[in-house]
């Protein structure tokens, strides 16, 4: 066999291997849509087409998901608990779950935050109570920094609010941080599904630990979603977005007028609560930090908790409304 036979073998053999692996990631894409279909309705607002999900009646409270996560880290115990006193309305982020985000829309904060805020306006829910975990707990901060008359008052927990010392990202959230877009959708649509489900137990212990991963995260708290390809897309976007607009969101923290609570796991292994929680409470005029025995999935590991933190904090914030 000549030089060039071989490198002919060779191509043909990667092309026809990579082609497998993406029609495995259309097939467990499929499946994963099938056993996890929609859990609300679809509303478009600010150029996102929005998955939005309702239950119980009162005043509003809006329900903001972390880094590749979805909706289901609420509903999994957290929203039900607090349907009997509020209307409770949890979304998918853009690009997140079902809500589907343009390609050509910015993934920063203060893209995703404009969006939230038309979505804010079309439902006509605000001015309106904030809960934000991780990741969410950023956006929620610039919302309420940047469109302050829809926020009443914020709950974030264990909330994304400086950026770490030297950029540092968790190993468990490495493979986002592809840059090249024609890259990261290769990668996305090839060896990001087997290598995810590879490094699975890696992965969901630096995430829940110390806690242990309930055996229904997969299917009722949507921890299979984080396996789609264009979801992998979309939390790649929205973590190498964050330090573009997040330091500009720091500096206007002294401007929040509205109350803040924070909820902090003491043990969390992927935000440092000193970093996340006391730094933001140090800077907000009367904010308050509540640490707890736990990680840092606190709606998922501790829904109750989480519920009664949520409800307090809500409470609290209608209470100095009305003062």
């Amino acid at each position: 066999m000549t030089a060039v036979q071989i490198a002919a073998t060779a191509v043909f053999i990667l092309v026809a291997f990579g082609a497998a692996l993406a029609l495995f990631a259309w097939w467990t894409s499929g499946r994963i849509k099938a056993a996890l279909p929609p859990q609300g309705r679809l509303i478009d607002a600010g150029g996102v087409r929005f998955h939005v999900h309702e239950e119980g009646e009162g005043p509003t409270l809006l329900l903001i998901h972390g880094l590749a996560g979805q909706m289901r880290h609420y509903t999994y115990g957290v929203s039900k608990r607090l349907a009997s006193e509020f209307r409770v309305v949890s979304i998918d982020r853009p690009g997140s779950g079902y809500s589907v985000r343009p390609a050509s829309m910015s993934a920063d904060l203060s893209a995703q935050a404009a969006a939230v805020a038309s979505l804010i306006e079309t439902m006509k829910l605000g001015p309106v109570f904030v809960a934000g975990h991780s990741l969410g707990g950023a956006l929620a901060l610039t919302l309420a920094v940047e469109h302050r008359r829809h926020v009443s008052g914020l709950a974030l927990i264990a909330p994304l609010t400086h950026l770490p010392d030297g950029g540092h990202v968790p190993s468990a959230f490495r493979a986002l941080t592809i840059s090249s877009s024609w890259l990261r959708t290769l990668f996305a649509w090839t060896v990001a599904i087997p290598g995810s489900i590879a490094g699975s137990r890696t992965v969901l212990e630096q995430v829940f630990g110390p806690e242990s991963v309930p055996h229904d995260f997969g299917t009722r708290g949507g921890g299979l979603m984080s396996l789609l390809p264009h979801h992998f897309i979309a939390a790649s976007r929205d973590l190498q977005a964050v330090p573009e607009r997040l330091p500009a969101i720091v500096a206007r923290y002294g401007e929040l007028r509205v109350p803040v609570r924070i909820l902090f796991g003491r043990g969390d292994r992927l935000l440092d609560w000193k970093i996340n929680g006391q730094a933001l409470a140090d800077k907000v005029a009367d904010a308050e930090l509540e640490l707890v025995e736990g990680g840092h999935m606190l709606p998922v590991t501790r829904p109750e908790l989480t519920a009664a933190f949520i409800r307090e904090s809500a409470l609290q914030a209608r209470a100095r409304q009305a003062a």
